[in-house]
Parts: structure tokens; C-alpha cells; sequence
């Protein structure tokens, strides 16, 4: 009996006209994202300096920029990494629990001015926290003179003008998440006697841990990026982040050096690298799927 074969392979133009092109969309799309990464991972290990020597890929290999970038006792890039990583964990902390307490009582609780409330955080928005500089300045600087602690250059007061700034996007993105949260889950904690406290931190927080991981890495990544506001109430080279410490190995014209620059900027993506990986599964449910099964 002769067995006949179906093949199942598409022409290649109805192949290239249905799927193919998207494969070459992507591609370009991979290759001009990845290539500045590449130019800064080389210029890293360029020893020259500049930018111009730097133009040929991998032209030379050198690990000199990584060992003087922590061998600079007027540039200490360990003490700009481990502010980073303080300020930057504590304003994205802070920012989850302010978030989802607003969140929690704007989904849950009905009172007067609630409604007033999310539009005025979603006005408030509309302006960036630039506009502000001034005010946030003169502002620190009269706190400093009554509570240094918590004053113009401190980075304790640098993080409470991260949580402000970042409190009602925060809290509006997370009370649409709450609000997939069905009420009937609260009120079957309330016959058992649980109080909101109770039910915001041991029934809602794990049922919601999607959201607050994507509040978390956004809060980490914008604060880790963040150079205005940082330079301006951070004055001291010990007290200041990476992306103010950085700055100094370009901004004066006759002392730049690229290769150190981009040394410490590859050191400095390390952190957002890795918590995007750790936190990559909750991210994804958390914009995909949007509720609770």
C-alpha cells in the first residue's frame, strides 16, 4: 500500500507574508537595542579614555578601567554604589507600602473626598517633579536647619522627597489591581473577626504580590537613574548616588575619561539586571493577567 506525505512547510512567500517579516521586525528591534549595551560594555574595556578610541569594537581588552574606578580616593565609586543601593531599596520599599495602603483604603473604604482624592493624584501627575526643584530645595533647606537629619544634604531627606514624588502614580496603579481583588474575600475575613489591618497584610498583600513587585522594580529603576533632584540636595562625594557620582568623570572638559565611565555605568546596571530576573515572573503576571483567579 503506498503511504502518501502531506507536507506541511508554506511557500516561502506566504510564509515571509504572514510571519517572516515580524521575524526581521524583531531582529532590528534586538540589534538596536543590544548595541548601545555592546559600545558601552566596550568602551568600558578600552583603556584610552575616549570615545573616539573606543569606536572600534573590542579593539583592545583591558580590565584597568574597572581596577582604578575603585582606586580613587576623590571619586569613591563603592561608597556611590552601596547609597545607591540604600537609597534606592529604601524609597522602592517605602513606595510599596505607601502605595498599597492608599490603594487598599481608596478600593475599600468609602468616604468623603474619595473620589476628589484619585483625580487629584492623577492631576498631580501631570507635572514633573522638575517643576518643583525650587520649592523642594528651600524646602529641605529649612528642615535642615531644625532637623539636619532629615535636611538638605541628607539621604534620609532624599528619600522622603522620592516618596512623595512617587506616591500617587504608585497608588493609582495600584488601586486598579485592588479593585480585581473580589470584596467577598474581605468580607468573609470580617465575620471571623479580622480587622483591616489584619486583612490588608495577611489576605490582600499575597493575593496583590504582582503589582507591588512591578511598583518595586519601577520605584528601584527611577530612583537608580534619577540625577536632578539627587545632585541637588546631595552635595558631599560620600553621600551622593551613582548617577550624580558618575557624572564627574565627564563634566569637566579636561579630565574626561569615557572608559571609566562606562566602567561604573556597567557596574551600576548589575543591580537592575538582576532583580528584573528575580522578579520577571511576577512582573508578567502582574501586567498580564490583571486579577484573581
Amino acid at each position: 500500500m503506498q503511504e502518501t506525505h502531506i507536507s506541511l512547510r508554506r511557500p516561502f512567500k506566504r510564509w515571509w507574508r504572514e510571519t517572516g517579516w515580524r521575524h526581521l521586525v524583531g531582529a532590528a528591534v534586538v540589534l538596536f537595542s543590544v548595541f548601545p549595551l555592546v559600545y558601552v560594555f566596550s568602551a568600558s574595556l578600552n583603556p584610552g579614555g575616549t570615545l573616539i578610541t573606543a569606536n572600534n569594537l573590542f579593539s583592545s581588552f583591558s580590565l584597568e578601567s574597572y581596577f582604578e574606578l575603585f582606586n580613587r580616593p576623590q571619586q569613591p565609586y563603592a561608597a556611590w554604589f552601596l547609597n545607591t543601593l540604600f537609597i534606592g531599596l529604601s524609597a522602592s520599599a517605602g513606595s510599596v507600602l505607601l502605595g498599597a495602603l492608599a490603594a487598599y483604603a481608596f478600593s475599600r473604604m468609602r468616604f468623603t473626598g474619595r473620589r476628589f482624592g484619585l483625580i487629584t493624584l492623577v492631576l498631580v501627575q501631570m507635572f514633573p517633579q522638575l517643576l518643583a526643584m525650587v520649592a523642594i530645595f528651600l524646602l529641605m533647606l529649612g528642615i535642615g536647619e531644625i532637623f539636619p537629619a532629615i535636611g538638605l544634604n541628607s539621604q534620609i531627606g532624599l528619600i522622603m522627597v522620592y516618596l512623595g514624588g512617587a506616591l500617587g502614580v504608585n497608588t493609582y496603579l495600584m488601586y486598579g489591581f485592588f479593585n480585581t481583588v473580589p470584596t467577598s474575600i474581605d468580607e468573609a475575613a470580617r465575620i471571623d473577626g479580622a480587622g483591616h489591618a489584619r486583612i490588608f497584610f495577611t489576605i490582600i498583600l499575597p493575593l496583590v504580590s504582582p503589582i507591588l513587585a512591578v511598583v518595586a522594580l519601577l520605584s528601584l529603576v527611577g530612583t537608580l537613574s534619577e540625577f536632578v533632584i539627587a545632585s541637588v540636595l546631595l552635595r558631599d562625594p560620600e553621600r551622593q548616588t551613582l548617577a550624580v557620582g558618575l557624572y564627574q568623570f565627564i563634566s569637566q572638559e579636561t579630565s574626561q575619561n569615557w572608559s571609566i565611565f562606562a566602567a561604573g555605568a556597567v557596574l551600576a546596571a548589575i543591580i537592575p539586571v538582576a532583580l528584573f530576573l528575580l522578579l520577571q515572573r511576577y512582573i508578567v503576571s502582574g501586567l498580564v493577567a490583571g486579577s484573581v483567579k
